[in-house]
C-alpha cells in the first residue's frame, strides 16, 4: 500500500495508525459460508440456522471477520498474498487492470438473480492460479452474483490522476490507501452488501485515498471534493454506515442535500448497500400536500440515518421530532452549494452548530462535491477546522472521456435543428440524452418543438408537482424514455448511467448578470459518461454573448473545446461521435 497524504500542522492528542492485529483463531460461520452452503445443490441436508443475533459476537474495532477466500476468489476480489493482475504491487497510483465497482452499476440494478449457485469444484480438480493471473469464476457464477471476470478488460475508471489528488492532512494520524474494502475493517454486512448487492470489487481510486481518512480514529472532519462519477457516493454512504450502532433506534447519522431527487436517490443507494445490516433510514423531503402530515403529529424519529433537504430537516429540529445527541456523523452532500451565499449557507450553518452543540463537538463532518469555488473554500475554515482536505486542480476536472464540442448555430430555431435532425439523427442510437435549458418556459418550448416533430421527450422542472417529478425520473431512468430536457434542477449527483448525451441548449449563467458558472458547468457535463464511460456534450451557441462564455468557460477550466465545423453538416456530426467513441 502506497502512502498518499501529506502533513499540514501537527495538533495535540492525535492518534496514530495502529498495527493491524492477527484475526481471532476461532472463527465463526460467516456469510460466505451461508451463501455457498444455500446454493450447494448437491447437498441433502438443509444449511444451518443462522446464528442467533444474541450469540453473536460483536467484532472489535481492530478487528472484523473477512469473506473466506474462496468467496474472494468467486468474487473477482483482489488479494495481497496471492498476487495482484499484473506485475506491481496494487498502489492507489498504479493503472487498475481489474473491472472496477463503477463498471458493475448496470449489472448491479438487475434484481432478478438465479436462486443457486454451482456446487464449488473440489479442491484436487481446482488449477492453482500464477502469479500474474488468478482464477476466474464460472460465467454461470458470475450471472448469479453480478461480478465480472478479470479477463474481461473495461474501459478504465475515469478517475483522476495520482498527481491531481491533493492530500492534505491534520494532526499525526498517518492515512495509508486502501487496496481491498477488506482492509477498511467493515463488517461482514457491510462487505456482503458492496460485493453482493452492490456488485462491486474493489475500491475506487477516490475511495481508496479518502476512505480510511473517514474510517479511522480519531474521524477527523473532511473536505472532499472529486470527479463527478468517480465514486464519492459511497464514500459517504459507506461513511455513515460504519458509524452506526443497529441497536441504537435513534438518528446517529444525517446527511443534506440540496434537492428532493439527490435525497431520494442516495437514501436508495444506502438501503442497497445496507440491505444486510439492519440499518434504517428515513427522508426528510418536502411532502405533497395528499400526503402532508401536520409536524406536530409526526412521531419522534427512530431511524439510525436521516437524509434529506435543510428546510425540511430544520422543521425537525425545531420541532424536536430529529434528536441529535446521538448523531456521529454529518455529511454534506454537494456541499459547495450548501454553504453558498445564494445556496442554503445560513440553513445549513444553523444545523450544523445545533448538531456540534448537542452532540458535544463529537460529531465528525464530511463535505462533499466535484466543485468547491475560492469563496466557499474561504469561508469551509469558520465552520469546520483542523479538518483532512482532497483538492483536485480546476484544470483538470473537465474529464478527458467525455468529448466536448461547441456548435454556432445562427438562430434560437437552429439550435432546434441541430437538436432533431443532426445530434438525434445518431444519438438515439447511443443511450440516453439530457437537454439542460436556463429557464422553465425553455422547457416547455422545447418539448413542445420535440413532440411535433415524433420525438419522445420529458421535461422536468421546479414548478412541477413533486408526485410528477418523481414519475418523469423514474421513468427516465428505467428506460422508458430516452430523452429528459430540464432545468438545473439535474444539473447537480443525477446519476445515469446510460445517459451519454449532454446537450447545453443554453449555457449556464450564475442569476441576474450574463457571467458564466463554472461550477454548473461542470455538474451538467458530468450527467454524460458516468462512472468512467464515454460521453458526447454539445454546447448550443448563438449569440456573440454565448460565445463570450463559452471562451470564459475554456480559459477558467485550460480546455480548450472544438468547435463543429458546421451546423447543416451531418457527417460532421457523425463524426463528433465516432471521435467521442459513442458509434
Amino acid at each position: 500500500m502506497a502512502e498518499t497524504t501529506t502533513k499540514k500542522e501537527e495538533t495535540n492528542g492525535s492518534v496514530g495508525t495502529e498495527e493491524p492485529t492477527v484475526r481471532n483463531e476461532e472463527k465463526k460461520k460467516s456469510w460466505a459460508d451461508e451463501v455457498e452452503d444455500s446454493q450447494d445443490e448437491a447437498t441433502s441436508s438443509s444449511a444451518p440456522a443462522a446464528t442467533s443475533q444474541e450469540e453473536k459476537s460483536e467484532p472489535s474495532e481492530e478487528v472484523k471477520e473477512q469473506p473466506s477466500e474462496e468467496l474472494k476468489e468467486q468474487l473477482g476480489e483482489l488479494s495481497l498474498s496471492n498476487g495482484s493482475v499484473g506485475t506491481e504491487e496494487p498502489t492507489v497510483r498504479n493503472e487498475e487492470k481489474k473491472k472496477s465497482w463503477a463498471d458493475e452499476v448496470e449489472d448491479s440494478q438487475d434484481e432478478a438473480t438465479s436462486s443457486s449457485a454451482p456446487a464449488a469444484t473440489s479442491q484436487e480438480e481446482k488449477s492453482e492460479p500464477s502469479e500474474e493471473v488468478k482464477e476466474q469464476p464460472s460465467e454461470e457464477l458470475k450471472e448469479q452474483l453480478g461480478v465480472l471476470s478479470l479477463s474481461e478488460e473495461p474501459a478504465p475508471l475515469n478517475d483522476p490522476d495520482d498527481a491531481s489528488i491533493q492530500a492534505v492532512t491534520s494532526g499525526d494520524t498517518v492515512y495509508t490507501s486502501a487496496v481491498t474494502f477488506e482492509e477498511l475493517n467493515l463488517s461482514e454486512e457491510l462487505l456482503k452488501g458492496l460485493y453482493v448487492e452492490m456488485g462491486f470489487s474493489r475500491p475506487s481510486k477516490i475511495q481508496a485515498v479518502t476512505l480510511p481518512m473517514i474510517l479511522s480514529p480519531p474521524y477527523k472532519d473532511l473536505v472532499a471534493q472529486a470527479h463527478n462519477g468517480s465514486g464519492k457516493t459511497t464514500c459517504f454512504v459507506l461513511g455513515m454506515l460504519s458509524r452506526v450502532d443497529p441497536k441504537k433506534k435513534i438518528p446517529q447519522a444525517l446527511c443534506l442535500c440540496p434537492t428532493r431527487e439527490l435525497a431520494l436517490q442516495n437514501r436508495a443507494v444506502l438501503q442497497r448497500m445496507g440491505k444486510f445490516t439492519g440499518i434504517t433510514c428515513m427522508c426528510a423531503i418536502p411532502e405533497e400536500s395528499s400526503s402532508f402530515v401536520p409536524i406536530i403529529k409526526r412521531p419522534p424519529v427512530t431511524d439510525q440515518v436521516v437524509i434529506g433537504t435543510p428546510g425540511t430537516i430544520k422543521k425537525w429540529l425545531s420541532t424536536k421530532k430529529l434528536a441529535t445527541r446521538d448523531i456521529k456523523i454529518l455529511v454534506f452532500d454537494e456541499a459547495d452549494h450548501m454553504l453558498a451565499e445564494d445556496g442554503f449557507k445560513d440553513d445549513s450553518e444553523r444545523i450544523m452548530r445545533e448538531i456540534q452543540r448537542s452532540s458535544g463537538g463529537g460529531c465528525q463532518v464530511l463535505l462533499f462535491s466535484a466543485t468547491f469555488n475560492e469563496m466557499v473554500k474561504a469561508f469551509i475554515p469558520r465552520v469546520i477546522r483542523d479538518a483532512n482536505e482532497i483538492y483536485v486542480k480546476k484544470e483538470e476536472l473537465t474529464l478527458e472521456k467525455l468529448k466536448q464540442y461547441k456548435v454556432w448555430c445562427p438562430d434560437e430555431l437552429s439550435k432546434i435543428e441541430v437538436i432533431r435532425d443532426r445530434i438525434f439523427e445518431f444519438g438515439q442510437k447511443v443511450g440516453q440524452t439530457i437537454i439542460f435549458v436556463r429557464t422553465r418556459d425553455s422547457t416547455k418550448m422545447l418539448q413542445s418543438a420535440l413532440t411535433k416533430e415524433g420525438y419522445e421527450c420529458t421535461a422536468i422542472q421546479g414548478a412541477l408537482k413533486q408526485e410528477d417529478r418523481d414519475k418523469i425520473i423514474q421513468e427516465f431512468k428505467d428506460g422508458f424514455t430516452k430523452v429528459l430536457i430540464t432545468t438545473d434542477l439535474l444539473a447537480r449527483g443525477f446519476d445515469q448511467a446510460q445517459v451519454n448525451l449532454v446537450i447545453n441548449y443554453d449555457l449556464p449563467i450564475k442569476y441576474g448578470t450574463r457571467e458564466p458558472d463554472y461550477e454548473v458547468y461542470l455538474h451538467r457535463i458530468g450527467r454524460a459518461g458516468r462512472f468512467g464511460r464515454k460521453g458526447a456534450v454539445f454546447n448550443l451557441l448563438s449569440t456573440e454573448s454565448d460565445k463570450k462564455i463559452m471562451e470564459k468557460i475554456e480559459n477558467h477550466f485550460q480546455h480548450y473545446i472544438p468547435e463543429v465545423p458546421s451546423w447543416k453538416n451531418e457527417e460532421d456530426f457523425e463524426n463528433a461521435l465516432k471521435e467521442a467513441g459513442l458509434l
